[in-house]
């Protein structure tokens, strides 16, 4: 069976965010999935883009605005199969997991964003459908989030807690540079 790299919502409006100064635990994670890409194709094995294109007219994060575009660094290259999503899954109505079993794909590592939204999302389903999960903890953007007290909780302790929720039951956490040693 085949491993296959999926980047979730890669887009413009996320380096937005990064560039509005907006607190991320891994500056440098849209890097180490560009290094993935080109690791996946060097070696001809599948690339998944999922893409989101929000329902609220108001959102930056639209097919067809400045804000839903693929992010330069992580954008499809030709060939690459592109599915859109209205959601936080990766899999819910888009066709994703048809696809990766019609490619043979039983094992995904998964990069992009946002981890504590749709990168859970999109790995508790995978796992729920019976793929094998990899998270490389380093390819994963993490911002801060509102706390309920009316505060900020870090975007460092929002990734922490959830690739350590992930890791504990559905998926396997590494570094971006372990990842080549599992792909045979």
């Amino acid at each position: 069976m085949a491993t296959a790299l999926v980047v979730i919502d890669m887009q413009e409006g996320m380096a937005d965010r990064i560039r509005a100064g907006r607190e991320v635990a891994v500056p440098d994670a849209p890097r180490r999935m560009a290094e993935l890409l080109w690791l996946f194709r060097e070696r001809d094995l599948p690339v998944v883009h999922v893409l989101h294109d929000d329902p609220d007219p108001a959102s930056p994060f639209r097919r067809g605005e400045p804000g839903g575009a693929p992010m330069a660094e992580t954008a499809p290259a030709p060939g690459e199969t592109v599915f859109w999503k209205s959601g936080s899954s990766a899999f819910a109505g888009t066709g994703l997991d048809a696809h990766l079993r019609r490619i043979g794909a039983d094992r995904i590592v998964l990069v992009g964003a946002v981890a504590a939204f749709c990168i859970t999302s999109s790995t508790r389903a995978a796992s729920d459908l019976g793929f094998r999960v990899v998270l490389p903890a380093d390819a994963v953007l993490g911002f801060d989030i509102p706390s309920l007290d009316g505060g900020r909780i870090g975007a460092a302790t929002v990734l922490e807690v959830t690739l350590a929720v992930l890791g504990a039951d559905f998926a396997t956490v590494m570094p971006a540079e372990r990842v080549a040693s599992v792909l045979g």
